[in-house]
């Protein structure tokens, strides 16, 4: 048996509505099928294009004077909340066909970021509906980051600070430790920070990699698995010279790191996340694979694995 978590894309989900039902049912056997092999799985999916989605119709709804603005943290909340039970549902369903009763509960996880993180200086990440120069020189006088996007319109900005803490990382672990399946930490998790008071929410966008990788070493499990677009990794990718891997050292990894071979678009963030969780403990691995080899990675005949 293991303990795994599912690093899984926002991406790989859809951005809208239908697009997410009919992903949820190609993601939910593989992951129904672990859990019948008797694996104990941990699931963190991302929320870039959803939670961009619901900013976005509640901004044009707002400048239409239907509705009001709501801050980026109610957005990633509601976005931990459609996809965590649609993919509850899934997964539920899937099992129950291959006789196996067991719920998949979602737990909607708060990240503790510091309000000092230097991307509060520096807001990088486009979110939300497109304005014109003068709405947006009216939001910049309410304390919005706005950046020209493309040609496009003016977006707002917000930072990605570093995760510091999972709030719900005792409840998570209890979960796991009495065998239950559950979805946690969705998009990255809602960014809260400390005041004398209590935790608030702040506007931003934190990695779902990295509270991934977070989240997988508090609940002290042997295995992260990251999905991604190809089966395998690849050096010298895509040339007459590409060689597939099953199986590297951190420190093969890194010396591929300084040789440039993964972009840092793509797989240099998966690959730098594989050696973090592989460094927090002892007996750790990282899969990178594809949705459709998962349970083959996980037995070993398929995928690339990242290990000491």
């Amino acid at each position: 048996m293991k303990r795994i978590l599912i690093s899984l894309g926002g991406n790989a989900l859809g951005t809208f509505y239908n697009d997410l039902l009919r992903s949820v049912n190609v993601i939910a056997s593989p992951i129904a099928q672990l859990i019948k092999d008797g694996n104990e799985v941990v699931i963190c999916h991302g929320n870039g294009p959803q939670v961009g989605y619901i900013k976005t119709s509640i901004d044009v709804g707002a400048m239409t004077k239907l509705t009001e603005t709501m801050p980026l943290s109610e957005c990633v909340a509601m976005s931990q909340g459609f996809i965590g039970y649609q993919l509850s549902n899934a997964i539920e369903n899937e099992l129950k066909k291959i006789g196996v009763k067991s719920e998949v509960p979602t737990v909607i996880t708060r990240v503790l970021v510091d309000k000092e993180d230097p991307s509060f200086h520096n807001p990088t990440k486009p979110i939300g509906a497109f304005y014109t120069k003068e709405q947006s020189d009216e939001m910049a006088k309410n304390g919005k980051t706005m950046i020209e996007d493309s040609g496009r319109g003016y977006r707002e900005v917000v930072a990605s600070p570093m995760p510091l803490e999972i709030i719900e990382k005792k409840l998570i672990k209890e979960m796991i430790d009495r065998g239950e399946c559950l979805i946690a930490g969705g998009g990255g998790g809602i960014p809260v920070i400390k005041k004398d008071d209590g935790l608030i929410a702040i506007d931003a966008v934190i990695d779902k990699d990295r509270t991934s990788v977070m989240l997988a070493a508090e609940c002290e499990c042997t295995h992260l698995v990251i999905l991604t677009g190809v089966e395998q990794v690849a050096i010298n990718f895509n040339t007459p010279e590409q060689k597939n891997l099953s199986r590297i050292t951190i420190a093969e990894a890194e010396e591929y790191i300084k040789e440039g071979q993964f972009p840092a678009g793509s797989m240099l963030p998966k690959i730098e996340s594989a050696i973090e969780f592989v460094k927090s403990g002892d007996n750790r691995e990282t899969l990178i694979t594809s949705l459709d080899k998962l349970v083959e990675g996980i037995r070993g005949e398929a995928g690339t694995i990242v290990c000491k």
